[in-house]
């Protein structure tokens, strides 16, 4: 015995329903899924200005840090430096005088001539009636240090004009010195003035007139 199911017809209202039904489910799931995108970008740019924030309070302690570590490392070079002038000016200033081949009556340190238009610092300045000898101070000096040297002689006939016709000599004074910076000071013809235990030794046999 065969049984047969009757199918009922495909009118068009059924399909119309099925379609509006099957608009109705993707329309549901369109919004739905909208919705999680719309869900997961806000916690996403939640979690971003959050790392933002997090990043601009971490940059800004490491700024702090930073500018504060600048500030003691300024204090420490500056304290360096001036242990370093203050040794070298009493070596020139309690001892002999008689170097670059000349003999020097006067000392002075820290002078800072200036112009409208110019101004300098000299560490050091020898004067007698003839020669001025300038001496750049460094407690550590480099090789770049030799150009900043050289231009000393030409600042110094312009702010002091007075000394324009003497004869100007130039000398390197650091605590410690290096081959290169040395050979440096030779070929410019710049003197090399170091310490040497509790000495200070000056070299000057390369010497050029400014």
């Amino acid at each position: 015995m065969s049984i047969q199911m009757q199918q009922n017809p495909l009118t068009y209202e059924s399909l119309m329903a099925s379609i509006h039904e099957s608009n109705r489910f993707l329309t549901e799931k369109f919004a739905e899924t909208d919705r999680l995108f719309k869900e997961t970008d806000r916690k996403l740019q939640k979690e971003k200005a959050e790392r933002d924030r997090q990043w601009e309070r971490y940059n800004a302690a490491y700024e702090k840090r930073m500018k504060r570590m600048d500030e003691e490392m300024g204090k420490w070079a500056n304290n360096q430096g001036c242990f370093a002038e203050e040794y070298f000016y009493n070596s020139f200033d309690y001892g002999e005088q008689n170097f670059f081949g000349e003999h020097f009556d006067t000392i002075e340190k820290n002078i800072k001539p200036k112009t409208k238009k110019l101004e300098d610092e000299y560490d050091i300045v020898l004067f007698n009636s003839s020669s001025v000898a300038i001496i750049e101070v460094k407690y550590k000096a480099h090789k770049n240090d030799v150009a900043h040297v050289l231009k000393k002689a030409e600042t110094f006939k312009i702010l002091c004009p007075d000394y324009k016709d003497f004869k100007i000599y130039l000398g390197l004074a650091s605590m410690a010195f290096y081959p290169e910076l040395e050979q440096e000071c030779i070929e410019q013809g710049v003197a090399i003035i170091k310490q040497v235990g509790d000495t200070v030794v000056i070299c000057d046999e390369h010497l050029k007139v400014f």
